[in-house]
């Protein structure tokens, strides 16, 4: 396994009580996708701070951070049939990854968790040939 990166992001839950409620706030940080999900979850704040924790430890595995017209709302994180989460990335983010950041094949790993007062996402970009 090539590691091109990791990352890893906490989160205190309390901040999105107040920022479930910003559509601004909402907007910025879900894709389309994410808003449909989010009409139908009962906590919201869960939902909202374990996909920007996700979103956060992805950039960081990179090295940048948002940075180079990378956007929130540029990757989902979704969940398979059992629950588990992935990524998904829309076209002009897979463009940044192979001009800026030469991955023209890759996984990324994630793994969410999260307790009452705060949330983590864990991320593993690996580089495939």
């Amino acid at each position: 396994m090539k590691i091109f990166g990791i990352g890893v992001d906490i989160i205190d839950n309390i901040r999105f009580k107040k920022l479930a409620n910003k559509k601004q706030f909402i907007n910025r940080i879900c894709s389309a996708k994410e808003l449909s999900i989010l009409k139908n979850k009962r906590n919201k704040e869960l939902f909202l701070s374990k996909r920007f924790s996700a979103k956060e430890a992805f950039v960081k595995s990179l090295g940048s951070g948002f940075r180079n017209n990378l956007c929130f709302n540029d990757i989902s994180i979704l969940n398979d049939a059992k629950g588990k989460p992935y990524f998904k990335f829309n076209r002009k983010l897979l463009n940044i990854l192979k001009k800026k950041y030469k991955l023209l094949k890759f996984k990324a790993y994630l793994s969410l968790s999260d307790e009452k007062k705060h949330s983590i996402a864990f991320v593993i970009l690996q580089r495939l040939k």
